[in-house]
């Protein structure tokens, strides 16, 4: 799989890619996990997608989106902080300009491609390369992000290890944690699937 960071889309197949993504994120988010989310044409977005935030993006050899994560400065506005602070320690995030934000990462597990015999989908595996990769040719550290117990066994089992930052919660039909995730060469080693492609470099990146 092929795995792309954009910021503005550069042109229309970017900007298709861009679409598909908040599509998919309906699809997961509203669909298939009932979360209380806006969905208008199909299509899922909030207030943070107006902060211009890189979005990694993973596209199967057909050129199907498989997987899609939201990245947005850690030291700006950021879901964990202003909409989930409860998970927080006294409601505070420790941010630092090396921090970035990771939130709305959902995969196409029903795609056949990547499925193999793993027990975790090539997609995830090839987002989580992803995210590791863009922070490493910013210059950034580590990653903070709000996710759920179920998640925390995936990052567990891929040898990407959530440090917690405070004690789970139940919000809504999930149980919430917040964390953060290293972002180093060591990493990116580990997490790369085998058949991964970057196009990281041709890119925007922001941070």
């Amino acid at each position: 799989m092929q795995v792309f960071a954009i910021s503005t889309p550069k042109n229309c197949y970017e900007a298709q890619l861009v679409q598909d993504h908040h599509r998919l994120r309906a699809s997961v988010f509203a669909t298939r996990l009932n979360w209380d989310v806006e969905v208008v044409d199909d299509c899922e977005a909030d207030g943070f997608d107006a902060l211009g935030p890189t979005y990694i993006l993973a596209v199967t050899a057909a050129g199907r989106l498989a997987g899609c994560a939201r990245l947005l400065p850690a030291m700006g506005p950021t879901m964990l902080a202003d909409v989930f602070p409860s998970l927080l320690p006294k409601g505070r995030l420790n941010a630092h300009p090396l921090m970035v934000e990771s939130s709305r990462f959902c995969v196409d597990t029903a795609l056949e491609e990547g499925r193999g015999d793993g027990s975790v989908h090539e997609a995830t595996r090839t987002m989580f390369a992803g995210i590791v990769e863009w922070c490493l040719a910013g210059g950034l550290t580590e990653v903070v992000t709000v996710t759920d117990i179920r998640f925390e066994r995936i990052l567990a089992r891929v040898e990407w290890p959530l440090q917690r930052l405070g004690q789970p919660e139940k919000i809504g039909a999930t149980t919430a944690i917040a964390g953060t995730l290293p972002a180093n060469a060591e990493t990116f080693l580990r997490l790369r699937p085998p058949n991964y492609q970057s196009n990281l470099t041709a890119c925007s990146h922001q941070a």
